[in-house]
């Protein structure tokens, strides 16, 4: 497998520590009260305190009059972010620290505020209060989890995963770029597609280029909405239904499986990339996009450890991959020559194959 690691590959590991730290209280603390830290900062976003101070408000008052807030509750949300440098205090008058405008404001174009509905979703929080029976059992006991039909979590992922989605979605178009050029037809199926930014930035790029986008059918209305925005909606078909069991049509040049083979044992996510395989023409590639875990100590790999975490409270059998379980899967469904590259300073991984 070609490795392109990139000058930014990796971030700095979150937790490494020398073999010989000593672990303290506060430390245990710190952890115990993260949640904490979470809910403020979800709870500022979604009230709108970042923008109602953006727009002029400087004082509780003020700010509960434009957001229609209770004003104690106001002054204390506000001291909260404050305490956890998210806003600027004179313990009067509030301010936007450097760089929280471009952040946390809404309209702006580094916005990220809303991964807050996927990255601390309810449906999370709710689900890891069973990690121990998770733990217990090998795979989630929640009624209602990742793999469930229509899951009403995947509407949110589809509307708001943009600040995470993008710069992968980017990597996709570049890779494929000097294959794609020139060609006289581009027919691609974005398999599990939510968000349908694989697809579309492929399509953008690529005006002859028509893409199928596959998901539940609550999520599609939401994926079909951005196609518009995005100005390809006529180059835009939908497959409604489950990537394992629907009429897949075909045969296409290129088909997307992006974040989605880490909810599935290896063996599981080989059926799919067979399936792939079968509606995939003879000069086709394949697109596999996820986290990876890497050989090297989980304190190096802390976000991917921590994801396969929410694999474990959230699907059956799911966990993340290498980059060498990745190659021996596509290898066993029928794929040669993975290029493989990472989206910088992200645990997300590109992969490229052709059919052999």
């Amino acid at each position: 497998m070609t490795l392109n690691h990139g000058p930014e590959a990796r971030r700095e590991p979150k937790a490494a520590r020398a073999d010989s730290h000593e672990l303290t209280r506060p430390e245990v603390f710190d952890m115990l009260l993260a949640y904490k830290n979470t809910a403020v900062l979800t709870t500022g976003i979604e009230l709108g305190v970042f923008d109602a101070i953006a727009a002029g408000a400087s004082t509780a008052a003020e700010v509960a009059r434009a957001q229609s807030l209770d004003p104690r509750g106001a002054k204390l949300l506000l001291n909260a972010l404050s305490s956890l440098g998210l806003l600027e205090s004179d313990s009067v008058t509030y301010g936007l620290p450097a760089g929280a405008d471009k952040l946390l404001v809404r309209g702006n174009p580094g916005f990220v505020g809303g991964m807050a509905k996927v990255m601390a979703s309810t449906w999370e929080w709710d689900a890891l209060r069973s990690l121990p029976d998770a733990v217990r059992r090998g795979g989630t006991v929640v009624a209602q989890h990742a793999e469930t039909p229509e899951y009403a979590y995947w509407e949110d992922f589809a509307a708001y995963a943009d600040a995470v989605a993008t710069p992968a979605a980017e990597l996709t178009a570049d890779m494929l770029s000097t294959w794609a050029a020139g060609r006289e037809r581009l027919n691609v199926l974005d398999m599990a597609c939510g968000h349908g930014l694989y697809g579309y930035t492929l399509a953008a790029r690529n005006p002859n280029a028509r893409v199928w986008s596959l998901d539940w059918p609550n999520v599609l209305p939401v994926a079909l909405a951005r196609a518009d925005r995005m100005g390809i909606a006529d180059r835009v078909g939908a497959i409604g239904g489950d990537m394992f069991g629907a009429d897949l049509g075909g045969p296409y040049d290129v088909v997307m499986i992006t974040n989605v083979l880490h909810h599935f044992s290896q063996d599981r996510a080989v059926e799919l990339l067979r399936r792939a395989a079968g509606v995939l023409a003879e000069d086709g590639r394949i697109v596999v996009v996820g986290f990876t875990v890497s050989d090297a100590p989980p304190a190096e790999n802390a976000d991917a450890h921590l994801f396969s975490i929410l694999m474990l409270i959230w699907t059956n059998e799911g966990e993340v991959h290498s980059l060498r379980d990745y190659q021996r899967m596509l290898h066993d469904a029928g794929f040669a020559d993975p290029e493989a590259r990472n989206v910088a300073a992200s645990p997300l991984w590109v992969i490229t194959a052709r059919p052999v």
